[in-house]
């Protein structure tokens, strides 16, 4: 049995090789492969526009009387990174990319940010592999089954929020978010930021914008809270 083979299997979808193997090739090899291969980026970039219109649908059947406000929570919640890595995890997804031994070296498999763009490119393969029902069924199977946990545990509620929520009741402080550095080539940029409160930096995150490394920071400091003693 093939690796593609093995793959298939696990995300039960019968994707033509050539679409599978660009899904799982990740802009390092592609830059380091002495023959001609075409990386995972376009299909992530196609793959995400479906998982947005399946989630939305889905959520606009099944809630017809929220609002879009909620909707849209529920619905950041999941596709956001940490959603999408975890399904990449669950499935070994990262066994399977093609990647530069650098990039193997220095734990690409295990970077979030990859994991989430490799499910995103998976989704772009099976739509133009297998079609738009196809792809439903993938995302259905492997990402909306968490909306009841996400709701039931008020996961919906970013970590930006919850911590200025939690900062102002407790503390009568709004996190500040400053930008610690940024490293790595303009292609696969690394963004680090730090969240303080008052004058004190209380965590640092990282992420593949500031938007991203901010939510990290945020959740940083989640788990550091310490509610004072009254």
């Amino acid at each position: 049995m093939s690796s593609f083979d093995e793959l298939r299997k696990i995300i039960k979808q019968n994707i033509e090789d050539k679409h599978l193997k660009i899904a799982m090739t990740h802009r390092s090899y592609h830059n380091e492969a002495k023959e001609q291969v075409e990386h995972n980026e376009r299909y992530e970039f196609l793959g995400d526009a479906v998982l947005e219109l399946v989630a939305t649908e889905y959520l606009f059947v099944k809630y017809p009387s929220l609002q879009e406000g909620v909707l849209t929570s529920y619905r950041s919640a999941l596709v956001k990174t940490e959603s999408l890595a975890e399904e990449a995890k669950r499935l070994n997804l990262g066994k399977f990319i093609l990647m530069s031994k650098g990039e193997d070296m220095s734990g690409g498999r295990t970077r979030l940010y990859i994991l989430a763009n490799t499910v995103e490119s998976i989704i772009g393969a099976v739509y133009l592999s297998l079609g738009y029902d196809a792809a439903k069924v993938f995302i259905t199977e492997n990402i909306l089954y968490k909306l009841d946990d996400i709701i039931n545990n008020k996961k919906e509620v970013d970590s930006k929020t919850r911590l200025q929520e939690i900062s102002q009741e407790e503390n009568k402080v709004t996190p500040t978010y400053d930008l610690v550095r940024a490293y790595g080539p303009d292609h696969d940029k690394v963004f680090e930021m730090s969240v303080s409160l008052g004058d004190k930096v209380i965590a640092t995150g990282s992420g593949k914008s500031k938007q991203e490394a901010e939510q990290n920071a945020a959740k940083e400091a989640l788990k550091k809270w310490k509610k004072p003693s009254k």
